[in-house]
């Protein structure tokens, strides 16, 4: 038992050191993209799809390897993400077109995969009780978002532009090699355990439960990337800050929100995911509100002269309420997938990876959402409004999904005591 739990441990801090060095791959553009948009003078749509497109291929194929996971070992699926993405990385030093970009970021967008990898080997080798604290731990990798946030503009300063690509798929490829010493195979009991069957793992994708999980999934981590991606450009635009400010703002917005969600686990562990999920929903929906309202200047009329009065969210209650959202996500992000893991546990791979596939999604429409928005409204809090309606409607669809719960579940009581009374 205690070789089991050592097993379990190495699994989860290996797992936690190449999800987070995936992540950093995977959100390089949020870097890039501001020097790529200036260099190609690009519009706030065409801005949108460029940061997009890692996270489309990211989305898409979280889907179909959810269900790999089920079948083949997640230690080797892990190796072969991993050793996919270190030729495109490494192919960024000869990138100078829109399209070529567009093309690359596809390519590194494989990273994207290895969450729901991920998840899938470290559920396997935890009980339970323990389910949400260690997928928490693992989801904590987030933070390699912070990684290329912090480091990726001091490489750029040092060794040029031109060193990104090979500094990256050197990293990646030490991360390969540390993986593959390091993390153990799946024992034969696990190996036992699954089942082959593709009709099986398809069942629980027709109940709409599973679907009503992606959505929230939609918001909680969706937004979290498009935030992290859209933030640094938001700080430049709305409130006219260096890139340096703007970059140091966004990180302390990933990192704790990254940090938190072991918390978020162990909460969810302790009383339950949907109630976390339910406490996340309304903290961002009362931030979103203060976030949505565009700057505003008002003269009212008065009895002697007139008043001009001027209301905006300066940049530090700015800063301070999305440093509420981002620590709310990472709570949510960890209740998610406790309720996944409380009803579906023999399926994380093939639930979890489609629920990871609608959640990933939000990073590839939400970005250009913001960037039509934007550009149709020509005002910068559009973003936030668009959030505003989402978050809304998730919480329109929890509320009126647990009513029908508990409604069927009082009719059922009913029934089984009026059967017992006969």
């Amino acid at each position: 038992m205690d070789f089991q739990q050592t097993q379990a441990r190495r699994v989860l801090l290996i797992s936690t050191l190449a999800f987070a060095a995936n992540f950093a791959v995977w959100t390089l553009y949020a870097v890039m993209g501001i020097s790529i948009r200036e260099t190609l003078n690009l519009s706030a749509t065409e801005f949108g799809f460029l940061l997009a497109s890692p996270m489309l291929t990211g989305a898409i194929l979280r889907f179909p390897v959810g269900f790999l996971c089920e079948k083949y070992s997640c230690r080797t699926l892990f190796a072969i993400q991993m050793a996919l993405i270190i030729p495109a990385i490494f192919s960024l030093r000869w990138v100078e077109s829109y399209f070529g970009y567009i093309a690359i970021g596809l390519l590194i967008g494989i990273s994207g995969v290895s969450f729901t990898i991920g998840i899938s080997y470290v559920s396997a080798w935890f009980e339970r009780r323990q389910q949400g604290y260690a997928m928490g731990v693992f989801g904590a990798g987030n933070a390699g978002a912070a990684i290329t946030l912090a480091l990726a503009p001091q490489v750029i300063h040092f060794w040029g532009w031109q060193s990104i690509g090979l500094f990256y798929s050197i990293g990646m490829l030490l991360m390969l090699v540390l993986f593959l010493f390091i993390a153990p195979d799946e024992t034969r009991y696990m190996k036992k355990r699954r089942n082959p069957s593709f009709k099986y793992h398809l069942a629980p994708l027709k109940e709409f439960k599973v679907w009503r999980f992606g959505l929230y999934y939609y918001f909680v981590f969706g937004s979290f990337l498009a935030l992290l991606l859209w933030l640094p450009q938001y700080y430049m635009s709305a409130y006219k800050m260096d890139i340096d400010k703007a970059m140091l703002l966004t990180l302390l917005f990933v990192t704790s929100s990254s940090m938190v969600r072991a918390l978020g686990g162990w909460f969810s562990d302790r009383y339950g995911g949907r109630a976390v999920n339910w406490g996340v929903f309304w903290v961002c929906l009362i931030c979103l509100f203060f976030l949505s309202y565009p700057p505003t200047t008002m003269i009212i009329h008065g009895v002697e002269k007139d008043v001009n009065l001027s209301i905006e969210v300066n940049v530090w209650l700015f800063t301070f309420l999305i440093f509420i959202i981002g620590i709310a996500q990472g709570f949510g992000r960890a209740s998610v997938y406790k309720v996944i893991q409380d009803h579906y546990p023999d399926h994380m791979g093939s639930v979890g990876g489609t629920v990871a596939t609608i959640g990933a999604l939000g990073g590839v429409t939400l970005p250009v959402m913001f960037g039509i928005a934007v550009d149709w409204f020509g005002i910068h809090t559009a973003c936030f409004m668009l959030l505003y309606g989402i978050l809304a409607f998730c919480m329109a669809v929890m509320y009126f999904s647990i009513k029908s719960e508990q409604h069927k579940a009082l009719l059922k009581s009913a029934i089984d005591n009026n059967f017992l009374e006969r």
